[in-house]
């Protein structure tokens, strides 16, 4: 099944850099970004994860929560945002489950090389739970910008 905008988000549980659960659903009433990046500390990652943080106040103006989620652990999760000083909530998807049902979790090809790993894509999940629109198309350092024109668009 494709996810499209207007579809109910799929739901999940995971934990975020301090383990603590954090449920999708539990936020409704907000607009949510899940933003999708393949691994923490890297460079294209950090970039985008600095230009949210950047944005947070504008994020926070226009009732959005981010979320970052990587197959990454909770442990390195922790070690990005205090390097980068973070301002937002990443989630620890080890086992990529959560990268499945949305679809990001796809064989990717890297220098002659073919391997299973996340295409940085977002989702923006409106107040009531559904897709609101999906973003796909963007370079790691205007991902915040393209968000932002978005919602403000609205």
């Amino acid at each position: 099944m494709a996810i499209d905008v207007g579809q109910v988000a799929p739901d999940f549980t995971l934990l975020d850099q301090d383990s603590n659960p954090v449920t999708l659903s539990e936020l409704k009433g907000k607009k949510a970004l899940l933003y999708f990046y393949p691994r923490a500390s890297t460079p294209g990652c950090t970039i985008q994860a600095k230009g949210l943080r950047d944005s947070k106040a504008e994020l926070d103006a226009l009732n959005v929560v981010v979320l970052g989620i990587s197959p990454d652990t909770p442990r390195k999760l922790t070690n990005f945002i205090n390097k980068q000083e973070l301002n937002f909530t990443l989630l620890a998807d080890e086992n990529h489950a959560v990268c499945e049902k949305y679809q990001v979790w796809q064989l990717k090809k890297f220098m002659g090389k073919e391997n299973m790993g996340v295409v940085r894509t977002s989702f923006l999940i409106n107040e009531n739970g559904n897709i609101e629109h999906i973003f796909n198309k963007f370079k790691t350092k205007d991902h915040h910008q393209v968000v932002l024109d978005f919602l403000k668009a609205l």
